[in-house]
């Protein structure tokens, strides 16, 4: 399947990754001036709960990615699946609300409400992968419709509607019914084959190997709940959904690479991560920079209520910048891995592969990260702290317990990969990009006034923003080879047919 084009598909992805964030940042902001602190809180705490039943779709996604893109028809019977596990997973659901409802001080009705989200997510996530096997690009479109439907959506049942949290989840359904429309119309090649009771009796065989990543996610995900539980407030978590918006800016750098993984799959892509490689630092350094120097003004548009999380702004921006590589370390390794090919592995073979190994040791991450945080809370909450200090300690803990697993990674990726990037390439970015947003920095500190009305303050940081973007590709283009070279082939890809 040599019609993956990882340049095309990566800088496709980047773009709508970037529009990603602006399209979710005025989302956030219509949710953020509209909603309470408490109210933001059970939103993010919904959000908790859902990933913790969308980690079952995993078994079908995790397969049906590799097996596209080595030329098995299985999708089918991959929607198929997904159907039968978001009702299982609906009933999970509702169980665990009505249960906990009282313990997270969250009204029952809206967690009740918020289980029609589950069935769209599946979906959406099962044809998605799908479309990442064979055209990666595709996988972007839906969520392109899934980011621009948001502010609509968003407008009419938070804003003027006024409907609170049951508006945003109202906002999120319509979207990601539309995202799972779209991405339908572009995997619907690959899902007009029969549906293989063998495809889904092999999924929930090797389930043990696809749950067992995600183990690692859920572990990290039950931070959530850990700071609800000991502190006995969602107060808090206004701080961390606040603070995390602001660094998903850094996380669309490593969507650059998001081809790479199905490009390895083939069996023919290794020579492509060096380069990939090298354009997610391209972007990660200043996009680190820039949202490091522009926190406290970013928070501030979220709401005036949130400009004193600059800090946890910061921490948590160092911890993305981790989780990126990491996230670009990981699937490269895993990708390469071939024992899943093997129609004769046994549960021995797959126990010493890759598909293995790696897991472990982010579930070991995972864990120490969690008891490392309960440790924590526990320890500062008879301190009778603010929240705010203790989402500052929980910042903390992320981007510590993160560093060891990247470097670790990187280390097998050096030797599974023929890598060869020079320092004074990193050194060229790093420093572009302290020189220009130290500077944009500092102009606004001396310029830019902290208005309430969003509508006079953001046009103003904006400008700071994409002045500071547009000087770093400038200086970049004049003294960088390899960004020459990069604007390049944009314009190459852009020329070719999709």
């Amino acid at each position: 399947m040599s019609g993956i084009r990882v340049t095309y598909s990566g800088l496709i992805s980047f773009a709508i990754g970037i529009g990603s964030v602006i399209t979710g940042m005025i989302f956030i902001l219509i949710v953020t001036r509209q909603l309470t602190s408490n109210e933001l809180g059970a939103w993010t705490l919904i959000g908790g709960l859902i990933t913790y039943i969308i980690i079952s779709e995993s078994v079908i996604s995790y397969w049906v990615t590799r097996e596209i893109a080595r030329g098995t028809e299985s999708g089918k019977t991959a929607v198929f699946a997904s159907g039968i596990f978001s009702i299982v997973g609906i009933v999970i659901y509702l169980l665990v609300a009505y249960v906990g409802a009282e313990q997270f001080k969250v009204d029952k009705n809206i967690l009740f409400f918020a289980s029609i989200l589950i069935p769209v997510i599946f979906l959406d996530r099962t044809l998605s992968s799908i479309n990442l096997g064979w055209k990666p690009q595709a996988a972007s479109y839906g969520s392109l419709a899934f980011e621009y439907l948001k502010i609509p959506a968003g407008m009419i049942f938070v804003y003027f509607l006024h409907l609170g949290v049951t508006g945003a989840i109202i906002t999120t359904f319509v979207a990601y019914f539309l995202s799972t429309i779209i991405s339908l119309i572009y995997a619907r090649n690959k899902i007009r084959n029969k549906i293989r009771i063998e495809f889904l009796k092999k999924w929930l065989k090797l389930s043990w190997l696809t749950y067992y990543p995600q183990l690692a996610n859920l572990i990290s995900k039950f931070d959530v709940l850990i700071y609800t539980l000991i502190v006995g407030s969602v107060t808090g978590l206004a701080y961390y959904t606040a603070a995390i918006t602001i660094s998903s800016l850094v996380a669309q750098s490593g969507t650059i690479s998001k081809a790479l993984y199905p490009k390895l799959l083939e069996g023919d892509g290794r020579q492509y991560l060096q380069e990939n490689l090298i354009r997610v630092f391209y972007f990660i350094i200043p996009l680190t920079a820039l949202s490091i120097a522009f926190a406290r003004p970013a928070l501030f548009a979220l709401n005036p209520l949130y400009e004193v999380a600059a800090i946890v702004a910061i921490f948590m921006i160092i911890r993305i910048f981790f989780t990126t590589l990491t996230g670009v370390f990981y699937p490269a390794l895993t990708a390469i891995e071939k024992v899943d090919i093997d129609e004769k592995a046994t549960f021995r073979d797959y126990l010493k592969s890759k598909l293995f190994s790696l897991p472990t040791i982010s579930i070991i991450q995972a864990s120490i990260y969690l008891i490392s945080l309960s440790i924590v809370l526990l320890f500062l909450v008879s301190s009778r702290l603010e929240q705010i200090n203790l989402v500052i300690y929980w910042s903390i803990i992320m981007a510590v317990t993160e560093f060891p697993l990247t470097i670790y990674l990187y280390t097998l990726v050096r030797k599974n990969f023929v890598l060869k990037i020079g320092h004074e390439i990193l050194l060229k970015y790093s420093l572009t990009s302290i020189g220009v947003f130290g500077t944009m920095y500092f102009l606004s500190t001396q310029f830019l006034e902290f208005k309430k009305s969003i509508f006079e303050f953001l046009p103003n940081l904006l400008l700071f923003v994409l002045s500071g973007m547009l000087c770093y590709f400038m200086i970049t283009y004049l003294i960088d080879n390899r960004t020459q070279e990069l604007f390049k082939a944009v314009i190459k890809e852009l020329r070719k047919r999709n």
